[in-house]
């Protein structure tokens, strides 16, 4: 049973709606209207090769083996690349209406787990990439949902980083992570997602602390 507070609790009764989804379609919605030769926040990747990714993480699981494997990440590469060649139109079609046999899309609660967090960074990584970009007002469900995600991607994040950093999200609560000299990181969670998945540059989240060591903080290589 969901607890009070997450994301997948009901309110009044009502479940909140499905932001995987919903992020996915706006993304698909973007990719349509810009094309694909357009920048991202991906270093290398057009908004086709962004769109190869998803649907190879999706649908080619011998070759999404890659993303976390280093000896398959050619194979990855060589599959992705072959993917982001066919036509543009096909490929925004095929990450709008994943497979019905992945239980990752299929099934609610795992589609909700699995993808929320995706589909928001990466259409933040098209979004910010963009011209006279503005931070999205973003539903407090889905902000509720990216918040849960930060404790985890905190710890990712600063692993091996030389210092302690309170992440905090007003309205929504705190986080301790990592260890050392104490830094403050403070913003919306979906400003605190972009920073915390190494887009520093592109994120509205402030650091706060030692001056030296926060700006190590927004350069080091972060990410999921």
């Amino acid at each position: 049973m969901a607890q009070s507070g997450s994301p997948l609790a009901k309110l009044d009764g009502v479940a909140p709606p499905n932001y995987a989804r919903i992020e996915r379609e706006s993304l698909c919605d973007l990719l349509a209207d810009l094309g694909p030769d357009q920048p991202t926040l991906c270093t290398g990747w057009q908004t086709k090769d962004l769109a190869a990714h998803l649907i190879v993480r999706e649908r080619r699981p011998d070759a999404a083996a890659g993303i976390m494997l280093r000896p398959l990440a050619g194979h990855l590469a060589r599959v992705q690349a072959a993917v982001a060649a066919r036509p543009f139109d096909q490929l925004v079609d095929e990450v709008r209406r994943p497979p019905r046999w992945s239980p990752l899309s299929s099934i609610d609660a795992l589609d909700r787990a699995a993808n929320t967090l995706e589909f928001f960074i990466h259409q933040e990584d098209v979004r910010r990439a963009q011209p006279d970009w503005q931070p999205r007002a973003l539903p407090r469900p889905l902000s509720q949902a990216l918040w849960k995600a930060i404790p985890g991607l905190g710890r990712r994040a600063v692993r091996g980083f030389p210092a302690s950093v309170l992440v905090v999200a007003a309205g929504y609560g705190q986080v301790q992570t990592g260890a050392g000299q104490q830094l403050w990181l403070t913003g919306d969670p979906g400003e605190l997602v972009m920073f915390l998945s190494g887009r520093q540059a592109a994120s509205r989240a402030e650091v706060t602390g030692p001056e030296e060591l926060a700006a190590r903080l927004r350069e080091a290589k972060l990410g999921i």
